[in-house]
C-alpha cells in the first residue's frame, strides 16, 4: 500500500523560510517522478515543483521559481520542498504526489500522478 505523508507546514511570516517533507512508503522515490502541488481556498490545485526520475531534471511553477527547491533523499525515501522568501500568495495546502511513468512534458499535470498525500497547511502572514 502506497502512502505519502507530508509534514512541516505551519504559520510563518512573509520573507521566512519553510521546509516541507514527504515521507513515502510502499514505493521508492528513486523510481518515481515526485512533485508538489498546492491548493488555496477557492482555487484549483496548482503545480509547484517536480523532480523527474527519468532525466534527473527539476521543473518549477512560475510563481515559485527561484524561491523554492525540490529535492529527494533516496536513503530516507523522502522528498522535500525548501521554501524561501515566502509571501502571502504561498498560503495553501501543499500536496506531495508520485508518478510511475510520467513523461517530461506531463510533469506539471495533475492527472499524470497516481498517488497523493493528504496535504499540509502552509499559512503566510503578511
Amino acid at each position: 500500500q502506497v502512502q505519502l505523508v507530508e509534514s512541516g507546514g505551519g504559520l510563518v511570516q512573509a520573507g521566512d523560510s519553510l521546509r516541507l517533507s514527504c515521507a513515502a512508503s510502499g514505493l521508492s522515490v528513486r523510481r518515481y517522478a515526485m512533485a508538489w502541488f498546492r491548493q488555496a481556498p477557492g482555487k484549483e490545485r496548482e503545480f509547484v515543483a517536480a523532480d523527474s526520475q527519468r532525466t534527473g531534471s527539476t521543473v518549477y511553477g512560475n510563481s515559485v521559481k527561484g524561491r523554492f527547491t525540490i529535492s529527494r533523499d533516496i536513503a530516507k525515501n523522502t522528498v522535500t520542498l525548501q521554501m524561501n522568501n515566502v509571501n502571502y500568495d504561498d498560503t495553501a495546502v501543499y500536496y506531495c504526489a508520485a508518478s510511475a511513468g510520467v513523461i517530461q512534458s506531463q510533469l506539471r499535470s495533475r492527472s499524470a500522478y497516481n498517488y497523493w498525500g493528504q496535504g499540509t497547511q502552509v499559512t503566510v502572514s503578511s
